[in-house]
């Protein structure tokens, strides 16, 4: 205790060592507050005589040690201005290096639990992550890169291009001042595979047209006006699902959709502005370099892909049936109950010491309960002080809940003390005992409390009782509150009292229903956007439906597989939909506007448009799908849960919705080709136009 007290940013330490009681002042009718342990004890006897002392303080049991007395509490109030600084990394560690010594002199095991605690461990495991998931992100581009294209430039060109694009970021995360969270960490990995994509896109048809035409300088006009819209708009989706977090009213998340949903629009202006300048100063294309078009293996499942959907289409849409139903039972099985630190590895060592205190002190996570008597000193009627004692007793048959403390603890523990400290005086005072026990705390008449300024206000109108809970799930903790409630209202009239739950614990719960309900209202808001996005571009509400069927069938069974998992409903896993919904939607762009331009060269020829469609198409979005598969899997190596869950669930939900693109999307498009794609579906101009037949002069200027 003294070894802690001298470190700079401590205020107060509450320990077996520095314990205090209330010594009765005959002369001046006051109570004086002094330590328990006035000098450290030189034998057994005296050690035992202040054991027996404090053992007889009833307030501090189950307060700063358990029933069984195998462990004890030590309590540390930290200046705020500390907690608020990046003094309090400095300050923790300090203290983990004081009980660290402890440790090795006394073989005593230590667990460590509070919010600074807890605040302080996260950021720095935020950080280390950030720096790993940085570079797993370049290792998965690089690789990914170097394999489809099987050249040092369009690995090292691309990968520039995304580092000027994360230190961009970084810089607007400072200039707006963000902080980097659990959430806004995984941007600049989260960019680093969305930035490569674009370059994918954008070589993959840089070379498409440089087999063409021959012609570099051709070839990258080329890119930039038959994509460049298409880009323009499939970024675009992509920050939408990211940009509608704005309407959660959560701080974390609207400054997690700001942030991605810039950061997205920077790394597609410099993908389109630096790729086609970078590559115009290089040579042409080699053969080599043009190789991965015609890549084998993708060639083979492509032709696969073109066979099934041209031949066996009652089999994709069998298989698709009853995946639909599957994934209908899945959804069945969606649970909301989750834990309030879910999101910490059961492994970690912060998740092993709140089980400790958890099963020693019935947990660490705040509940209060605010009492208001509506009277002016209210809170001094001893008819109500047993009214809050009553309540306690009902707390204390809860087994979620650990012992709490209020005012009627604190008049306990001075009726004790007037008593000169007999334990079996340890209870409520009389109506005429309470008179002779107020006079005797300090300040108590003037102005509500020093002794008691935790637990009322200045009019002496609201208390509050405080305890703690365990690490329950929401819907335990809803019952627990509806059970509460009318035992509650047996207690306090609620037309003469008003008692709120409130605390860490309550506020969860009551901000996750809220959040999940603004989430959800978020994915549909994305949806809309993006369906209205679409019309803009196609121009017919048939084409809408179509696109948005492969699209949000990977959500159904990605909300399927976190029923059949027990993965529940909460932020950190609703979020994903939303952001795998504005990225597979990308997929179903780039094909529709290739079939659309396919359909005005070859004159409504809709098998032959969707063949070549898929031909073309299909490699970009098996590359594109691969890298943004393993670069929301790298996540899965996060040890937040939330983090985790968003990298494996975005990962198959990207998965799946490549293989809806490629089968469903071309299958719907040929099953029903005279009912869906009508003529006016690439007559009739659009108000955004994305693959048109651009007149570029042939020529190897460079002012081209």
């Amino acid at each position: 205790s003294e070894s802690v007290s001298r470190l700079k940013g401590i205020n107060n330490i509450l320990s077996f060592a520095r314990l205090y009681t209330l010594h009765k002042d005959e002369k001046l009718h006051r109570f004086t507050v002094k330590p328990v342990l006035d000098k450290v004890p030189q034998r057994q006897t005296e050690l035992d005589s202040v054991f027996e002392d404090i053992y007889n303080l009833k307030f501090y049991e189950g307060l700063l040690y358990n029933k069984e007395k195998t462990s004890t509490l030590m309590a540390m109030t930290i200046d705020k201005n500390v907690i608020n600084s990046d003094e309090r990394d400095e300050l923790i560690s300090e203290i983990q290096n004081v009980f660290r010594v402890f440790t090795e002199n006394t073989g005593i095991t230590v667990h460590f639990s509070g919010l600074p605690y807890i605040r302080t461990l996260t950021t720095q495991k935020i950080k280390r992550e950030l720096v790993l998931f940085i570079f797993l992100a370049m290792i998965v581009a690089a690789i990914a890169l170097f394999l489809f294209f099987r050249s040092i430039k369009a690995v090292v060109f691309p990968m520039l291009i995304v580092c000027i694009s994360v230190i961009w970021i970084l810089g607007l995360i400072e200039i707006l001042g963000y902080e980097i969270t659990v959430l806004s960490g995984i941007i600049p990995p989260l960019l680093i595979i969305i930035g490569v994509e674009n370059c994918i896109y954008l070589l993959n048809k840089y070379h498409n047209e440089y087999i063409i035409t021959g012609n570099k300088y051709k070839s990258l006009s080329l890119v930039i006006m038959r994509i460049g819209n298409t880009l323009i708009m499939t970024n675009l989706t992509t920050a939408i699902g990211f940009s509608t977090f704005v309407i959660t009213h959560n701080q974390l998340l609207v400054e997690f959709g700001i942030i991605a949903s810039i950061s997205i629009v920077v790394s597609f202006l410099l993908s389109i502005m630096l790729i086609p300048i970078i590559f115009s100063y290089f040579n042409s294309p080699e053969t080599k370099h043009l190789k991965h078009l015609d890549n084998k293996i993708i060639r083979k499942f492509i032709n696969e892909i073109v066979f099934t959907v041209l031949k066996r289409r009652k089999i994709v849409f069998t298989v698709a049936i009853v995946l639909f139903f599957a994934g209908i039972y899945g959804v069945s099985l969606l649970t909301t109950t989750g834990r309030m630190v879910d999101d910490i590895p059961h492994r970690d060592a912060l998740y092993k010491d709140l089980l400790f205190f958890e099963k020693n002190y019935k947990g660490v996570l705040p509940l209060e309960i605010s009492v208001d008597t509506k009277k002016k000193h209210g809170i001094k009627m001893i008819q109500n002080i047993k009214k809050i004692d009553a309540l306690q007793q009902v707390l204390s048959e809860y087994m979620e809940i650990s012992h709490s403390l209020s005012l009627a603890d604190l008049l306990k523990f001075a009726r004790q003390s007037f008593y000169n400290g007999n334990p079996e005086m340890y209870s409520l005072p009389s109506n005429n005992e309470l008179g002779f026990i107020l006079k005797y705390l300090p300040d108590f008449e003037k102005k509500g409390t020093k002794f008691f300024n935790n637990f009322t206000d200045t009019l002496l109108q609201v208390t509050r009782i405080s305890a703690q809970m365990s690490n329950i799930t929401t819907i335990e903790m809803t019952a627990l509150g509806n059970k509460l409630k009318p035992q509650i209202d047996s207690i306090f009239d609620p037309e003469k009292y008003d008692v709120k739950l409130t605390g860490t614990s309550m506020i969860y719960l009551k901000g996750n229903s809220f959040l999940v309900r603004n989430l959800i209202k978020s994915l549909i808001f994305a949806i809309l956007l993006i369906a209205v996005l679409m019309a803009l571009i196609f121009s017919s509400y048939r084409m809408i439906v179509v696109s948005m069927i492969p699209n949000l069938f990977p959500q159904l069974l990605t909300a399927a597989m976190m029923g059949y998992l027990g993965i529940p409903i909460k932020p950190s896993t609703i979020l994903i939909f939303s952001i795998a919904f504005g990225i597979s939607v990308d997929s179903s762009i780039h094909f529709l506007a290739k079939y659309r331009f396919e359909l005005k060269k070859n004159l409504f020829k809709i098998k032959e448009c969707v063949v070549l469609s898929l031909r073309e198409t299909g490699v970009s979005m098996i590359y594109s799908s691969i890298v943004l598969f393993f670069g929301f899997a790298i996540f899965s190596a996060s040890s937040f849960g939330g983090t985790q869950a968003m990298g494996f669930l975005i990962s198959f939900t990207l998965l799946v919705a490549l293989f809806s693109n490629l089968f469903i999307l071309p299958s719907i498009l040929l099953a029903w080709e005279n009912r869906i794609t009508t003529r006016d579906f690439y007559k009739k101009k659009s108000i955004i136009t994305l693959e048109e037949e651009p007149n570029v002069p042939e020529s190897n200027n460079t002012d081209i």
